[in-house]
């Protein structure tokens, strides 16, 4: 070595540090690479993803190949900066240290900090392609490799240690939840907020978005004939619970459709509503709705009557109600309708029986969900008394004002957007 000049060997130990930068870069990008977007690439065939997929499958031995080719260089490197070190300086302590200081930070900036960074920074940039260099390599290793692996294995296993295999990983649904929350950069807000949605349904019942029974609009085979023929002419929705006497005594459902089919051929009157009548499909309180959409698939129903223990009725809910918690109301203006109606001033008249989760969506606001189901629910909680009109009160910030109370309800209440009731 002393016929090399000291100039060859400083260009030997570039060439040195470079390679071992390169194998500390691969390293990094390869743990740092995103395995679904490598798989998606590697299904659509490309090459490269394929190898890289290849590689990964064993991590054991790509991460032996690696950590070969990067020690032995790094030895390689150590070795010939002391030889640069005594040709400049000579063999004392002093010299020794000096050496050993300079391999240190070269080894630390080029060949492990600065080549990490840059490889978890660009993970697919510079995995991929340096997949074509590290196969061949593990093949050319493989001996040395496999020897190495077998001391690791026997010391995992005095460690009583069994690391997972890579396609055990696999994300769970809260992982997931934050994958599409840390996704809005790169898919469209409402495709964001339908993924969202669809979460949740496993943690809404039917309870919370059911029609209470109250407001359900049904027909009483009891009633006068015209009016029933009064009610269907009028009514807005497609299928219509019919109940005797009182509204516990649910007899079925009737589809409009098949009404004006049948008026073709004879007036209406009680006898052929209960020709057309569907037996009644009955919810238990407290389904979810990820269930309950099953449910009417394999049912094929469109509505259902939400009951409790007792098999006293509750409410209703539609197919259309499951699927406005997925992709939003239907209506082209949703905050004219349903009980909310907005003011000049920018605050809402409310109906005492709005649903909070509607109101939630619709206003953006922020009331609590934990409790009552309705907003005359969650007044009488917050004052555990009927309030009188024009008491005003806040709940998460929000202020409303209580326009009107009829009998033992809250029947209207105002509500003012944040920013009018935070001044």
């Amino acid at each position: 070595m002393d016929d090399i000049s000291t100039s060859a060997l400083f260009s030997v130990l570039m060439l040195l540090l470079f390679f071992s930068g390169f194998f500390s870069m691969s390293e990094t990008s390869m743990m740092a690479l995103n395995r679904y977007r490598l798989k998606h690439l590697s299904n659509r065939g490309h090459r490269g993803a394929q190898l890289t997929s290849l590689l990964l499958e064993k991590t054991d031995k790509l991460l032996g190949v690696i950590l070969l080719c990067n020690n032995l260089l790094n030895a390689a490197a150590a070795t010939l900066v002391t030889v640069i070190t005594v040709r400049l300086i000579g063999e004392s302590e002093f010299a020794l240290a000096v050496g050993t200081l300079s391999i240190t930070a070269a080894l630390l900036v080029f060949s492990e900090i600065t080549p990490k960074v840059i490889g978890a920074a660009y993970p697919e940039r510079i995995a991929i392609p340096s997949s074509y260099i590290l196969a061949p390599l593990l093949k050319l290793f493989y001996p040395v490799i496999w020897l190495l692996n077998l001391f690791v294995q026997a010391l995992l296993w005095l460690l009583r240690l069994k690391p997972p295999s890579a396609s055990a990983a696999h994300l769970n649904m809260e992982e997931l939840h934050t994958l599409v929350l840390e996704a809005g950069h790169y898919i469209p807000p409402k495709h964001q907020s339908i993924f969202l949605n669809l979460f949740e349904l496993e943690n809404i019942g039917v309870d919370d978005i059911m029609i209470p029974r109250n407001q359900i609009e049904a027909i009483d085979l009891d009633a006068p004939e015209e009016m029933i023929r009064e009610q269907l002419a009028t009514s807005h929705h497609t299928r219509l619970p019919v109940y005797r006497g009182r509204l516990d005594n649910i007899v079925g459902v009737i589809h409009i459709r098949h009404v004006l089919h049948q008026v073709r051929n004879s007036e209406i009157n009680t006898e052929m509503l209960q020709e057309i009548v569907r037996e009644p499909y009955f919810i238990p309180a407290g389904t979810s709705l990820f269930s309950q959409l099953q449910h009417f698939q394999e049912n094929r129903r469109h509505i259902g009557l939400v009951v409790d223990e007792y098999g006293e009725l509750l409410g209703l809910v539609s197919l259309e109600d499951i699927l406005e918690e997925i992709v939003g109301e239907f209506g082209s203006q949703p905050t004219a309708h349903g009980g909310i109606y907005p003011q000049d001033d920018g605050s809402w008249l409310v109906d005492g029986g709005c649903s909070l989760r509607d109101l939630n969506r619709k206003l953006k606001l922020n009331l609590p969900l934990d409790g009552p189901k309705t907003l005359n629910g969650l007044v009488l909680e917050h004052f555990e008394d009927i309030p009188e009109a024009g008491t005003s009160f806040k709940i998460n910030g929000h202020t409303l004002e209580i326009v009107q109370t009829q009998d033992r309800i809250v029947k209207v209440v105002r509500i003012f957007p944040l920013s009018s009731s935070s001044e």
